[in-house]
This record gives C-alpha cells, sequence and structure tokens, in this order.
C-alpha cells in the first residue's frame, strides 16, 4: 500500500475510493478537484480543489508532495487531465491506475447516432429533430445555439453563463442520478423526440433507458482517446490494485 495517494476525482467512484481508504492510519489520501462547478459533491478525507497547471505542473506536485501512487477518477470526456496524468506520472516514475467505468453500450431497441464531436452532434440535430433534451453539460452548448428552429430542454447543474443566443430553450437545473419513472415522464410531458448527451457510462441510464421505451432518438458523443495505462473497472478492482 502506498503512504501517499493522489485521486484525481470527478466522477462517483472518485467518492467511494476516498471513503473505502480515508480511515487507513498508514495512509495519506489526497483527492484532487478541478473546480469547474461552483457547488461540488466533496469526497471524505483532503481535498485541493483546482488544476496543476499541466503535466509539469502535475510533477510538481507529486514530487513535492512524496506521491506514490496516482487514480485517475476523472470524467471520461476530461481527456487532457487524462494526458497530464499520464505525463506528470511518467516523468516522476509514480504509478498511475485508470478509474474508468465501462461504457455504455447499444441495446435492442436503441436509435442512437454515435457522434465524435458537438459539431457533427448539432448537423444531426438539425436534419432530423423538433424538441431535444440537451444533456451535454453548461460548457458545450455553442454548436447547438444556431438551429433556431429546434426547442432545447436544457439540463444542467448549473446555469450556463453566458447562455448561448438560443432561439428556442428552457433552462432545468437539476443534479443526477435521476430516477426512471421522472425521466420518462420529463421526456413525455415536454414532447421530447432527441436526446443529446456523452457517453460518460456507469451504471444503466435512467434517460436511455426511458428513450429506448419511448422511441426516442439518442445523438450520443463517443468518449475521446486516452493514454494506454493500467485500467480498472471498479472500485474494488482499485482498492485491490492498490494492495494490502
Amino acid at each position: 500500500m502506498p503512504r501517499n495517494l493522489l485521486i484525481l476525482g470527478g466522477i462517483t467512484e472518485a467518492r467511494a475510493l476516498a471513503r473505502a481508504l480515508v480511515e487507513r492510519s498508514d495512509l495519506r489520501v489526497i483527492s484532487s478537484l478541478a473546480g469547474r462547478t461552483g457547488n461540488p459533491h466533496l469526497p471524505v478525507g483532503e481535498v485541493r480543489i483546482g488544476g496543476f497547471g499541466g503535466a509539469d505542473g502535475l510533477a510538481t506536485y507529486l514530487r513535492d508532495n512524496c506521491i506514490d501512487a496516482v487514480i485517475d477518477c476523472t470524467h471520461p470526456f476530461a481527456a487532457r487531465m487524462g494526458w497530464n496524468a499520464a505525463k506528470g506520472c511518467a516523468a516522476t516514475g509514480v504509478p498511475l491506475l485508470r478509474l474508468e467505468r465501462p461504457a455504455w453500450m447499444r441495446q435492442d431497441g436503441d436509435a442512437w447516432d454515435e457522434v465524435e464531436d458537438w459539431t457533427q452532434a448539432a448537423a444531426v440535430v438539425g436534419a432530423q429533430s423538433r424538441r431535444v433534451l440537451l444533456a451535454v453539460g453548461r460548457q458545450e452548448l455553442e454548436p447547438f445555439a444556431g438551429l433556431d428552429r429546434i426547442w432545447f430542454l436544457i439540463r444542467s447543474v448549473e446555469a450556463p453563463d453566458p447562455l448561448p443566443p438560443f432561439a428556442q430553450a428552457e433552462i432545468l437545473l437539476a443534479r443526477g442520478p435521476f430516477p426512471y419513472a421522472s425521466e420518462r415522464e420529463l421526456l413525455t410531458t415536454r414532447h421530447i423526440d432527441t436526446i443529446v448527451c456523452k457517453n460518460s457510462g456507469g451504471p444503466a441510464d435512467a434517460k436511455l433507458a426511458a428513450a429506448r421505451a419511448l422511441g426516442l432518438r439518442v445523438v450520443i458523443k463517443n468518449r475521446p482517446p486516452r493514454p494506454h495505462t493500467p485500467k480498472a473497472a471498479s472500485v474494488a478492482e482499485a482498492l485491490s490494485w492498490l494492495g494490502d
């Protein structure tokens, strides 16, 4: 078991991992958050918030804090941090594990358009949609703002600031996970015909299940490439990698 562990947070599993380790008297656990939301769910134990200053800044932090191991639990779409973690750990010789929830897989009955970027997603939406649940995060709305004939329900944890100039849009501030019944009701009562989202992965997603049941289209962005590093698919696998 390493003496000083840095968890790069961002997904639910990061908080679960911190909970599992924080009582270890022989281990210092530091959870790092990027600080992109104003009211994040904080893990237990020691927390730092903010960036490192790229791969070189991370390497400096690892040396200065005598970090023995890093577990990258950043969001699947936080690609830059993933590459910085790989470079920073390689420069310092610190072992790195990527804890990555499995991606969602297309199931029978799904009507998915898989895209590689939001420009492609906007083109697909513009060609076939009328009422859209836009669940992409508040920082990735701009490519859709020019689709003036489409009505958007923009769901976000925090309000977009500034909001791009949508012709028809409603903001819904909410933090998931959301139960199936409420997702199905939302899609039905708002007459949604298309969902736009990221393939964040993890447990079965209620909005995708509701879309499948209702026969709705889903425009889903595939995950960006990540560096080749050791990987774990669960907190249990990450604990096993750490050892006793």
